[in-house]
């Protein structure tokens, strides 16, 4: 079976990997994907990659990196349009950025090439809010199963009908695409092992870490924080700090951002690492950061949820609270409890590498694939 797997990327991240391999924007199609993969951000090539373990022929596409997709245009010889302009633009409708584009019109016209190139039997959009379903719906002739993916604010603009399976990790989702008359499934996020491979070992311990986005999708988080930071040496790894009021506790605990390994040797580094789920997931845990830091042996303190036993024992295998005052007991008991810190840090990668990777995750996503052809 043909995947083709559809992202975006922050602009910042993209701005932060160019800026790290000189001159990278000039290499060939294949070297910049290369350098985007091995850069582990996001969930780089980990549907991909474990798509062909299972024998499947996969891709990725990532459609605003600008550089990368004129680069395959060129090696196809696709002709397209460089007439800029200056545009401000809300990421996913969240962080807001300016920046220098070409017309909207080669992102669509390298992207509808690449789809009728690689005619997949399954298309699956990461990003159903920056690639339009007007453009899906007329793309959607060379796709046997057009899915999407989706964990972040739901657009008020998006007609999602053109989706054949719309995949959440979320299950509130899941229960709001299914009211809406359209197929949805859960399917959980995950971990890849072979991060573990590109991290160090005796590194300066962090006592204290959080490492995530700010907006104002994420009011409970940063309330969290404020208060934290206020009362403890929390180090604070994040996006959206400068849009935070002057006086805030937490650009006190500022550290800058972090992307792909940067970020997963932060986590390792950790004694403990705080989690807050986004505004929008309710009741409900599903983000990154449950396998991403239990992925890596660190002690993961998580806001409690309703299914979050689904996923992992808390108490055995995570820590959970309920309250800014509850977190800040449980961050300065397990610091000082390194035997009992190290031992549920130890049952939760275990439970992670055991029960919650990417190949897991792409065995399941084939079996509810299946179903809908």
């Amino acid at each position: 079976m043909k995947w083709l797997i559809l992202n975006t990327d922050y602009p910042g991240f993209l701005c932060w990997l160019y800026a790290q391999h000189g001159k990278l924007e000039n290499l060939s199609y294949d070297e910049q994907m290369r350098a985007r993969v091995e850069s582990l951000f996001g969930v780089a090539d980990f549907y991909s990659s474990n798509l062909r373990k299972l024998g499947h022929e996969a891709h990725d596409i990532h459609a605003n990196n600008e550089w990368m997709q004129k680069a395959w245009a060129q090696e196809h010889s696709l002709k397209v349009e460089h007439s800029y302009s200056w545009s401000f633009r809300l990421r996913r409708g969240i962080v807001p950025w300016v920046s220098r584009v070409t017309n909207q019109r080669w992102f669509y016209d390298i992207l509808a090439a690449q789809i009728q190139d690689y005619k997949p039997d399954v298309l699956l959009n990461h990003d159903m809010c920056a690639i339009s379903s007007s453009f899906l719906k007329e793309i959607k002739p060379y796709v046997r199963l057009l899915v999407g993916q989706i964990a972040s604010p739901l657009p008020e603009t998006q007609d999602f009908s053109c989706y054949d399976l719309i995949l959440s990790s979320l299950p509130n989702f899941v229960d709001h695409f299914r009211h809406m008359g359209l197929s949805a499934e859960l399917h959980r996020l995950a971990f890849e092992p072979r991060i573990l491979n590109h991290l160090t070992n005796g590194n300066e311990r962090i006592p204290v870490s959080f490492v995530g986005s700010l907006s104002p999708h994420h009011e409970a988080r940063i309330q969290l924080l404020e208060y934290l930071c206020n009362r403890l040496e929390v180090h604070v790894w994040a996006q959206g700090v400068e849009h935070l009021p002057e006086h805030s506790s937490i650009r006190r605990c500022y550290k800058g951002r972090a992307w792909g390994v940067e970020m997963y040797q932060i986590l390792q580094n950790s004694n403990v690492t705080i989690n807050h789920h986004i505004d929008i997931a309710e009741s409900y845990a599903n983000n990154m950061r449950l396998f991403e830091a239990t992925g890596v042996g660190t002690l993961l303190i998580t806001d409690w949820k309703v299914n979050l036993k689904e996923m992992f024992e808390p108490g055995t295998e995570v820590v959970t609270y309920r309250s800014p005052e509850e977190c800040t007991e449980m961050i300065q008991y397990y610091l000082a409890h390194e035997d009992e810190r190290e031992a549920i840090a130890r049952a939760g990668q275990q439970r992670t590498l055991r029960e919650h990777t990417f190949y897991q995750r792409m065995q399941e996503l084939e079996e509810v694939v299946h179903k809908y052809f």
